[in-house]
């Protein structure tokens, strides 16, 4: 029986804590892309410039109006003081995804040895004190100590994903979880957009970047404290839900209540799981597409299509709002399909997928191919990143499906894995657009056609919708070609009591 303070404090709240924690999901993954992007635009103003590269013929080059379009204004940056090269700038910035790799799994497994709601919170925590301390650790120590604090500040938002994945397993029913998937995941759009224009806004006129770090740093500590007081690992554990969800939940959440799942992550059966390894392509090529766009479209915008900064930096948030709005609509659409039964889980993921591989493919070779049209252009890259808004209804929320149980370690290994893409797509390009000129970049965008489209095929022919045998032993049992031994002692005892009874009779 629920004590009578608890149905109390139940009854304060007018939405289903499941939906509490969806939306501080959201803030929570906003706040991580926040901290993690604020640096992309702060680094602009903290170095000096250094002009005098080589201009290069361009037989496509569009028309430089940017004169036009600044009214001659040029900026000081009254706050620069360092001078590095774009070398160091880019070793910096990838310094938080080597940081961000390598944290996935100990905090997959952290999540579900000890339960999301502390190895998501003190991991962004962390992140968020690590931000606020920026501006003195670059002053004090230049790049190298700010490249140190970038991978540390990877290292604390490692655990983001698995964590929450962990905690969406426990709270969130099947036919929920498209939704749910496009609420949550869909906060990293919101990052980028309010990433960029507050550090902008707090950045105009002789503002100092060191704000910048101050604000998403204390923002991040007051997320912190409103997910410590509202959100509960388990339905279980919560101490106010209401009878009625919790319940529900119990019913119809297949790791709700996971006090007698204490096996070791199956590895062994995970790395020999076909559609484990189909779900990792697609996060591969998702990855690729989505790190192409995040870190290469507004040089894109500024060194081919010549918008001035500030036209460059609205049309840069454009794509992200196309994407977080549209995959509400998927998240919707799939659930329904779903509960309806028009089509299977599996079907719902591969449909989703394949919409938010080969259409925005499609749309960046568009693109590259508008030449000069730049409204076409811009057009193409926000129908590009709307079309990638599917993906939270398909792979993104895949690993739910497959593993309820193993969610936080499984989203670790996939998500760890495919973070390559994003120490390796900025590279790459790099080396790809030497001159930035046209047609290097389109060459770019074949690259990125080809990978998405190459991973979406093996994802439609290898993926599944339903809950792996290996996910839950006890209940699966082990099929008949696994030649592999045990991978729960409890499925051995179990079957010494099965002889023991029958010996009895």
């Amino acid at each position: 029986m629920i004590p009578r303070w608890r149905r109390i404090l139940s009854k304060l709240f007018l939405i289903p804590q499941r939906y509490v924690l969806g939306i501080m999901g959201l803030f929570a993954v906003c706040n991580a892309y926040t901290m993690r992007v604020c640096l992309n635009l702060a680094v602009t103003q903290m170095v000096k410039d250094s002009s005098g590269g080589s201009a290069h013929y361009d037989p496509n080059a569009c028309p430089d109006d940017s004169e036009i379009i600044a009214n001659g204004t040029v900026s000081t940056k009254p706050h620069a003081m360092f001078e590095w090269s774009e070398s160091t700038q880019g070793l910096i910035l990838s310094g938080f995804y080597y940081g961000y790799a390598i944290t996935h799994i100990p905090g997959g497994y952290l999540a579900e040895r000890y339960g999301g709601k502390w190895t998501l919170g003190i991991g962004l925590l962390s992140t968020a004190v690590f931000t606020l301390l920026t501006p003195i650790v670059v002053k004090a120590g230049g790049a190298t100590w700010l490249f140190i604090l970038r991978v540390l500040q990877g290292m604390g938002e490692g655990p983001t994903m698995p964590a929450l994945m962990i905690v969406l397993a426990r709270w969130v029913p099947p036919d929920e979880r498209s939704r749910q998937g496009a609420l949550v995941f869909g906060g990293a759009q919101i990052g980028n957009i309010f990433g960029a224009f507050m550090s902008g806004f707090l950045m105009a006129g002789d503002g100092d970047w060191a704000n910048v770090f101050y604000f998403f740093g204390c923002f991040g500590i007051l997320w912190f404290l409103a997910w410590s007081l509202l959100c509960y690992s388990t339905p279980n554990t919560h101490p106010y839900i209401s009878e009625e969800e919790l319940k529900y939940l119990n019913e119809n959440v297949t790791s709700a209540d996971t006090m007698s799942v204490r096996d070791p992550v199956p590895w062994k059966a995970v790395v020999r799981s076909v559609p484990v390894w189909a779900l990792l392509f697609a996060a591969v090529g998702h990855d690729w597409g989505y790190y192409t766009m995040v870190t290469d479209l507004p040089k894109y915008m500024t060194d081919v299509l010549k918008f001035n900064i500030a036209a460059t930096g609205t049309l840069t948030a454009i794509p992200y709002l196309a994407m977080w709005m549209s995959s509400f609509v998927f998240g919707w659409a799939c659930d329904l399909c779903v509960r309806r039964k028009w089509h299977s889980i599996k079907m719902g993921r591969i449909i989703h997928t394949t919409i938010a591989a080969t259409g925005p493919a499609i749309c960046i070779i568009l693109a590259s191919y508008a030449g000069c049209d730049r409204m076409a252009a811009v057009g193409y890259f926000i129908a590009s990143m709307a079309l990638m808004g599917g993906f939270y209804s398909g792979m993104k929320v895949n690993a739910l499906d497959l593993a309820p149980n193993y969610a936080g370690s499984l989203t670790a290994m996939i998500n760890g894995t495919s973070t390559i893409s994003g120490i390796i797509t900025p590279y790459l390009i790099g080396l790809l657009t030497p001159n930035s000129t046209l047609g290097e970049w389109r060459v770019a965008f074949w690259v990125c056609f080809a990978v998405l489209v190459g991973t979406n095929v093996v994802y439609c022919i290898w993926a599944d919708g339903k809950q792996q045998w290996w996910d839950d032993v006890r209940q699966y049992g082990y099929p008949d070609d696994w030649t592999h031994g045990q991978l729960s002692t409890a499925t051995v005892d179990k079957e010494k009591s099965k002889q023991a009874e029958a010996t009895s009779f």
